[in-house]
C-alpha cells in the first residue's frame, strides 16, 4: 500500500510546513507549535510568511511570497520545501495556522494508510465549537456533498469521498509525496479554478496529483481537526446533529452491496463551481407564494435537505421528493418527505400511479443533460390543472454578464454542456424547455430583485430604482421562477 510507513525503532521524522500570513493569528500558531512539540515524533515546523518573526524557538522561519503580487499565493511556498526535503522525512504535514492536527490524528491516518490503494489518500474535515459548546462542521454547506457511490471498505474502515476537498491542511507519507511529485500536479505556479488561491494551495495533492480523497466515516472523529478561529460556527455549515445523521445513513447504505445512484450530476464545472446546485436551499419566498391554496399534493424534483419540503409539510400538504441522493436528505425524511432515489427515468418508474397538484423544480433544470426530457419525465403524473414551478439561475442578469466582461476566462465553456456541466440558463432558455416538454408559461418573477439594489450604492438605487425596474425587470433579477402547466390537446403541435 503507497501510504506504509516502515517500522523501526526511530521515531517518525515529520516535516510540519504552515502558513501564517501577518500576524492576526499568532496565537493559534503558537498552540499549534506547542500541539506539535508535544508529540512523540521527531518533529521540525517551518512558518512560511510574508514577515520576519519568529513565534517559538526552533522553528524555521521562511519569509517570501511566490506570487510577489498576490498575497494570497503564500500557501503555495510549501509545496517546493517539501519536494526539496522529500528524503529527509517519514511524514509530510501542511495547514494554516489555525488548524490543529494532534497527534491521535497522526497516528489514525497512518493506520488507515497502511490499507489504501496508492491512488487513495485519507483526510480530514474541519470542526469548528460555538460560544455555546456546540460544534459545527463549516465544510459541509453549498454544493458540497457526499458520493454515497464512493462509499467503500478497507480492512475495518469505512470511506467515502466528501466533495469539498478542503480542510486547510492535509498530510502525506513519503511515499505519497513522492507519487504527488511525478505525477506533475504538484509543483505548479498558484492557480485557483475549483477553489480560491488560498483553498487551492490545500487542495492540489486531491485534485491533480492522482489521489481520491476519503474520510474514513466510521472513524470519524479521529479524522477531525478543530479550526481554532471557530469564524464560521453559527454562519456556514450544518450543526453536529445533521453531520451525525449523515454520517449514520452513509454507515447503512455501506451495508448494501448496491450503491445508490443520484439523480443527476450537480456540480458545475465552472469557476468554483458557480451555478451548481446548493444542497443546503433555504426556502425562497417567491417559490412558495406561487404553491397553489388548493393544492395537498406536491412532487419536488431535486430534493436537497429539503428546507422547502419541510415547510410544506410543516403545514398540512404531502411532498414527495426525488432526492439527489440518499444521505442529503435523512432529516428531511424523517420530517414526513416521502422520498425516492434514483437517476430520473428510475424516479419516474417509482412514481407511475402517483397524481400530483404541483411540480416544483428548484435550481436543478440547467444541470440536466437535456432539461425538456426532465421535465418532460413527469408530466405523466400531472393533470392539466396541476402548476409547474420552477426556479433557475438567470444567466443574463446584468450584473453576470458584466462579469462575464471583466473575467471570461472564468466562464470557460458556458453554453457548451460538455464542458461546463450546465446549459445556459435565461429567462428565454426556461421558456424553450417548457414549450419542448409541453409546458404552456403562463407567468416569470424574479427573486432577490430587492437584494441586489440594496448591494448596490444606495445613492445610485434611490434615484433609479423606480425607473430601472420598470424596463429592467427580469434582467435584474439572478434568478427567475416560472409558473407552467401542462399543454391541452389543442395546444400542443
Amino acid at each position: 500500500m503507497v501510504g506504509t510507513i516502515s517500522v523501526t525503532n526511530a521515531p517518525l521524522r515529520v516535516l510540519v510546513a504552515v502558513a501564517s500570513y501577518g500576524t492576526s493569528n499568532d496565537r493559534y500558531l503558537l498552540r499549534l507549535i506547542q500541539e506539535y512539540r508535544s508529540m512523540e515524533f521527531e518533529i521540525d515546523i517551518v512558518v512560511l510568511s510574508n514577515l520576519n518573526k519568529q513565534p517559538a524557538p526552533e522553528v524555521e522561519v521562511l519569509v517570501g511570497l511566490p506570487d510577489r503580487r498576490n498575497p494570497w499565493s503564500l500557501p503555495f511556498a510549501h509545496k517546493r520545501i517539501f519536494a526539496d526535503r522529500l528524503e529527509n522525512y517519514d511524514l509530510f504535514i501542511y495547514s494554516e495556522d489555525d488548524i490543529l492536527i494532534t497527534e491521535k490524528n497522526l497516528r489514525s491516518f497512518l493506520k488507515v494508510s497502511e490499507n489504501l490503494p496508492e491512488n487513495e489518500i485519507a483526510g480530514f474535515l474541519r470542526v469548528e465549537k460555538g460560544p455555546n459548546g456546540n460544534i459545527t462542521y463549516p465544510d459541509v454547506h453549498g454544493n458540497f456533498h457526499w458520493v454515497p457511490s464512493s462509499l467503500r471498505s478497507r480492512a475495518g474502515y469505512t470511506l467515502a469521498h466528501f466533495t469539498n476537498e478542503h480542510a486547510a491542511s492535509y498530510v502525506f507519507t513519503q511515499r505519497q509525496l513522492r507519487k504527488a511529485l511525478q505525477s506533475g500536479g504538484f509543483l505548479v505556479a498558484p492557480h485557483e479554478w475549483k477553489y480560491d488561491l488560498l483553498c487551492t494551495a490545500a487542495t492540489d495533492p486531491y485534485t491533480r496529483c492522482g489521489f481520491t480523497k476519503l474520510i474514513p466515516i466510521s472513524h470519524i472523529a479521529d479524522f477531525t481537526v478543530h479550526h481554532l478561529t471557530n469564524k464560521y460556527a453559527g454562519n456556514v455549515g450544518v450543526e453536529d446533529s445533521e453531520f451525525r445523521a449523515q454520517i449514520e445513513k452513509l454507515l447503512q447504505l455501506a451495508e448494501n452491496a448496491c450503491r445508490p445512484t443520484p439523480l443527476l450530476n450537480t456540480e458545475t464545472k465552472l469557476s468554483r463551481a458557480m451555478y451548481s446546485k446548493d444542497y443546503y436551499e433555504p426556502v425562497c419566498e417567491e417559490v412558495i407564494s406561487l404553491i397553489p391554496s388548493d393544492a395537498r399534493n406536491i412532487l419536488s424534483i431535486g430534493c436537497g435537505s429539503g428546507a422547502t419540503e419541510c415547510w410544506l409539510v410543516e403545514r398540512g400538504l404531502r411532498v414527495t421528493a426525488a432526492a439527489l441522493d440518499p444521505v442529503i436528505c435523512t432529516s428531511a425524511a424523517e420530517r414526513g418527505v416521502e422520498m425516492v432515489f434514483g437517476e430520473f427515468r428510475t424516479a419516474k418508474e417509482k412514481l407511475k400511479d402517483e397524481r400530483f397538484d404541483c411540480l416544483l423544480c428548484l435550481n436543478v433544470l440547467h444541470l440536466a443533460r437535456d432539461p425538456a426530457e426532465m421535465l418532460s419525465f413527469f408530466l405523466d403524473s400531472l393533470s392539466v390543472e396541476s402548476v409547474v414551478i420552477i426556479q433557475a439561475p438567470n444567466m443574463l442578469y446584468l450584473p453576470a454578464i458584466l462579469d462575464r466582461i471583466r473575467n471570461a476566462s472564468r466562464y470557460r465553456g458556458l453554453g457548451n454542456y460538455n464542458m461546463s456541466g450546465t446549459h445556459f440558463s435565461s429567462i428565454g432558455k426556461v421558456r424553450a424547455w417548457c414549450h419542448n416538454s409541453g409546458l404552456n408559461v403562463e407567468r416569470m418573477t424574479g427573486v432577490n430583485v430587492k437584494d441586489y439594489w440594496e448591494l448596490s450604492h444606495q445613492s445610485r438605487a434611490t434615484l433609479l430604482r423606480d425607473s430601472v425596474t420598470r424596463f429592467a425587470g427580469l434582467s435584474m433579477s439572478p434568478s427567475v421562477v416560472c409558473v407552467a402547466r401542462k399543454m391541452k390537446p389543442s395546444e400542443a403541435s
